[in-house]
């Protein structure tokens, strides 16, 4: 024995995973596989503050030569990673395997990354106005150019199919690839073991020790055949992409109000086709105008008003989400209560335009008065018989949107929008494309929505039409676009105005309510 060569550094692998995919268990289950195939290990974990300002961390060693082998000696362990020394790092969420390796954890000589190209968006990412998320393909392509080997896939995508967790899907991944020396049946013993949930978890470690036996040295971190044969349907002729944005377009405004809403939305999007191949008949842009605007119209048509939010909140998928949200088990029983705090604006918009008129005057003078404006708090019991009844009754007024006052304003707009779009194709391509992107403008709800509505109807009355020629024109409406979604109070997109010849946004006026001082009070 005391001839033959021991290897004596352990083998180094670091785990990250999310709250709630089982982090914990894989750790346990790694020990066990381990523990089974008589090799030793040891594991360490660092807890994160919360799902997204650190994932939390799993540190395991494993001893590459069996126990039996050591002559009666132990190895000695790290309680904690080192930078440039791990062999492998397996994480479940893309930009947490890129903070890890920004942070020096993976070296380009020794470690091999086995990663989710899943993402789950940071706050920050979430807060801008615009688009905030951080490129995916950027972030892959530095975790490809600072490992020694990177495998991506679905890791979500997997569990989901499997019915388990992320942690049956990593353990698959690690056990595939090799990472430490010992047999599948080792691994397989481990979940079997654990006791619960085996044949789920048995069939997400199945599915991804393929995905992770596929690419067990490949530098470049090999695409499996499966995700090569979606992204190959993905990049087929436009005319798919196009209807593809529309289909979910369409069934949204048929849940959303109804077939002839849905037919409406599609009629309106045949007209930008025909105007876009008018004005680009080679398809060299890939109408990429058409596709934006399927995008956009259908959010746009499917505004947010109290009959559709009391839809969402009734719906029998949505109590479902909620009992798997909170991990209730079948005998528990869960009580959801929704606020609600309907204004006369909410009323009104229901209302034909006459009706709607008199409302809101009569609580103006109201306001101008001295008084707050008039609303209605509700709690609402969503578990309930009479709370879901009220919700149901709200929603069962879809009939009676397309009467009302808002209804009408939307689709005033709408149709204003895309006659813009039009008119902008039978000058340039680029003009009608920019103006197709101006309805990222429309976002939110309330006066987040108004104040979107007000911009793009600045934007396009100063920029979409002028003496200029069409391409500048265009690129002028770039620039205000991206300074209105970059700034919710205005500033940045009429500084951008002025500086682009055009007239800021008109100062709205704003009431003065006077109010009487009250007496007083004394104290005796």
């Amino acid at each position: 024995m005391g001839s033959m060569t021991i290897n004596t550094q352990p083998i180094t692998l670091l785990v990250c995973a999310l709250g709630g995919e089982g982090g914990g268990v894989l750790a346990e289950w790694l020990v066990e596989a381990a523990a089974h195939a008589g090799y030793l290990a040891q594991s360490t974990s660092i807890p994160g503050v919360a799902q997204r300002t650190g994932a939390t961390t799993y540190y395991i060693e494993v001893f590459p030569e069996p126990e039996a082998q050591l002559g009666g000696r132990t190895p000695v362990f790290g309680l904690s990673p080192v930078a440039g020394a791990l062999d492998a790092l397996v994480s479940s969420e893309l930009l947490e395997t890129a903070r890890q390796t920004a942070l020096g954890m993976v070296s380009k000589d020794r470690t091999r990354v086995i990663a989710s190209h899943d993402r789950t968006l940071t706050t920050l990412e979430k807060m801008q106005p615009t688009d905030g998320r951080v490129s995916s393909g950027d972030l892959q392509n530095l975790i490809r150019g600072q490992s020694r080997s990177a495998l991506f896939f679905d890791m979500q995508a997997v569990a989901q199919r499997a019915g388990t967790v992320a942690s049956a899907v990593m353990l698959g991944a690690i056990a595939g690839a090799r990472l430490f020396p010992l047999p599948r049946e080792a691994f397989e013993a481990a979940i079997k073991a654990s006791g619960k949930g085996v044949e789920a978890s048995l069939r997400g470690f199945a599915a991804a020790f393929e995905l992770g036996a596929s690419d067990e040295e490949s530098p470049q971190g090999a695409i499996p055949a499966a995700a090569t044969a979606e992204r190959a349907k993905q990049r087929e002729a436009w005319t798919a992409t196009v209807e593809e944005f529309a289909s979910l377009g369409e069934q949204r405004l048929a849940g959303y109000q109804d077939r002839a809403y849905a037919d409406l939305y599609r009629k309106r999007l045949e007209r930008i086709l025909r105007a876009e191949r008018a004005a680009d008949p080679k398809g060299v842009h890939e109408r990429a105008a058409a596709r934006e605007t399927a995008r956009f119209l259908a959010l746009w048509m499917a505004f947010d008003d109290i009959v559709h939010v009391a839809h969402l909140k009734s719906r029998a998928a949505r109590w479902e989400r909620v009992r798997k949200d909170v991990k209730a088990s079948p005998e528990e029983i869960v009580h959801v209560y929704d606020h609600f705090k309907p204004g006369v604006p909410e009323f009104a918009a229901l209302l034909p335009q006459g009706l709607a008129n008199a409302l809101i005057a009569w609580d103006k003078r109201r306001q101008a008065r001295g008084k707050t404006p008039l609303a209605f708090p509700l709690k609402v019991g969503a578990h309930g018989v009479s709370g879901l009844a009220m919700l149901r009754a709200l929603a069962w007024l879809r009939w009676l949107r397309p009467h009302g006052t808002r209804y009408r304003e939307e689709q005033a707009m709408i149709e204003t929008w895309l006659e813009r779009i039009e008119r902008g194709f039978q000058e340039d391509w680029a003009l009608g494309h920019e103006i197709a992107l101006c309805g990222r403008m429309i976002k939110g709800y309330g006066a987040t929505l108004e104040r979107g509505k007000q911009n793009l109807t600045h934007v396009l009355d100063h920029l979409a039409t002028g003496s200029e020629p069409p391409v500048k024109r265009a690129a002028a409406i770039a620039l205000a676009r991206a300074a209105a979604l970059a700034d919710d109070a205005g500033k940045a997109l009429d500084k951008q105005m002025i500086e682009l010849g055009a007239p800021p946004r008109p100062a709205k006026a704003q009431p003065i309510v006077w109010a009487k001082r009250r007496a007083a009070a004394h104290w005796r």
